[in-house]
């Protein structure tokens, strides 16, 4: 189950600004010109260990007459429709309407936030999150991407089926559509999504639909089958797509569709996957397929390429050996010296999470830098097979 916050107010009342404190980044672009925010940004914020989706939309303007004030004024509505709550800016003025949640705060300082996250994430459900067990269920693979990129073609070669309408025009799909997967001895469910689309080209309503509907399905699927144009490359919303998926702690798998097209020579693929995981750094232990959705070439072993993800996925390391193997590795390599005292990792233990999760018990935690964690994480990655998936570490007081 996905959770969708969406933030709505008039022009310049600190929106975008609201949107980068829950996402702890500079993302929406802040000005105090009115206005600034036409096209819709997306996010993930996490509190108190529950992550929700957040939508920060351009300012309502009612009975607007301009171009911009009435798209933005239909997209807001979409995104009323869509989200789980709403936090309208400007509070003190909906105390006579009779609303019973309402926060003052300072979206710049921080001050206030913490109580509308907590009261946000009261409405979230317990058991939906990352430290919560899903009960057996079949596995579920996205199949995202940018638009026009073959994703319903994919869906249509599996099943062996007209099941999905296959155009050139890009958008032809607007809604997710589930499918039931049981060939082969294999079974689970398919999500073929609407193209995620650059934020700039979303000028129909239908299209803003469908972008929250994709960002929905990261939030169903277990595995992300990440298709790319193989005659464009990488693009640059690509790895926006790539981002959130990791950022959700998604399996991933990379498809470079279309592949029958490109002219090869004898280093093309080797060239083009060192290329791709360049790109894709600091997170490139990622698989990598080249495939042609139009030949079928291929797209059965993505299917097992994402069963095997899946399951790595859910890898579980028994506490015993996991100490054995990582304490040896941190032997190896010890911690820098932090103010002339050394940094002792004593214990390790996995978290019971949907994504593999770490925790390393030491008496400096705060003092662990990046170069140090990548370490850990490269020799977990070395000893155990999470290719494909997203692995966190935290580090606490031992």
């Amino acid at each position: 189950m996905s959770f969708t916050i969406a933030i709505v107010g008039r022009p310049n009342v600190g929106k975008s600004t609201l949107f980068n404190r829950l996402l702890e980044q500079r993302k929406a672009i802040v000005d105090d010109v009115s206005g600034v925010t036409r096209d819709r940004q997306y996010g993930v914020s996490d509190w108190n260990g529950k992550t929700f989706n957040v939508i920060d939309t351009g300012g309502f303007v009612p009975g607007g007459e301009g171009a911009f004030e009435k798209e933005i004024a239909r997209q807001v509505m979409i995104a009323v429709e869509e989200a789980n709550a709403i936090r309208l800016l400007e509070a003190s003025e909906f105390y006579r309407l009779g609303f019973e949640n309402i926060f003052f705060i300072a979206a710049a300082s921080g001050s206030g936030t913490g109580e509308l996250l907590d009261a946000i994430t009261e409405l979230i459900p317990v058991g939906t999150q990352d430290f919560a067990y899903l009960p057996e269920q079949l596995p579920k693979f996205a199949i995202i991407g940018q638009p026009n990129v073959g994703k319903s073609s994919l869906l249509n070669a599996l099943m062996g089926e007209e099941r999905t309408i296959v155009s050139d025009i890009a958008g032809t799909t607007r809604d997710t559509i589930h499918t039931h997967y049981n060939l082969f001895q294999k079974e689970f469910i398919l999500i073929d999504t609407a193209g995620i689309r650059r934020k700039s080209k979303v000028q129909e309503d239908l299209e803003f639909y469908s972008v929250i509907r994709a960002i929905k399905a990261l939030d169903e699927a277990d595995v992300c089958l990440l298709l790319l144009d193989a005659e464009k490359g990488i693009t640059q919303q690509d790895l926006n797509i790539f981002s959130l998926a990791v950022k959700k702690g998604k399996g991933i798998v990379l498809l470079v569709n279309k592949w029958d097209l490109v002219q090869k020579q004898t280093n093309t693929a080797k060239e083009f996957e060192t290329e791709l995981k360049q790109r894709l750094a600091p997170f490139s232990d990622v698989p990598i397929l080249f495939i042609s959705a139009k030949d079928k070439t291929r797209i059965f072993k993505a299917i097992e390429t994402a069963l095997e993800v899946y399951g790595n996925r859910q890898r579980k390391i028994p506490t015993s050996e996991l100490n054995e193997v990582m304490l040896k590795a941190i032997a190896s390599y010890h911690p820098p010296v932090v103010r002339g005292n050394p940094v002792k990792i004593k214990y390790i233990t996995q978290l019971p999470t949907i994504v593999p999760s770490f925790v390393f018990f030491c008496n400096f935690p705060d003092d662990i830098k990046e170069p140090y964690k990548n370490y850990l994480e490269n020799q977990l990655r070395l000893q155990y097979d999470f290719t494909g998936v997203p692995v966190r570490l935290y580090f606490r007081k031992k």
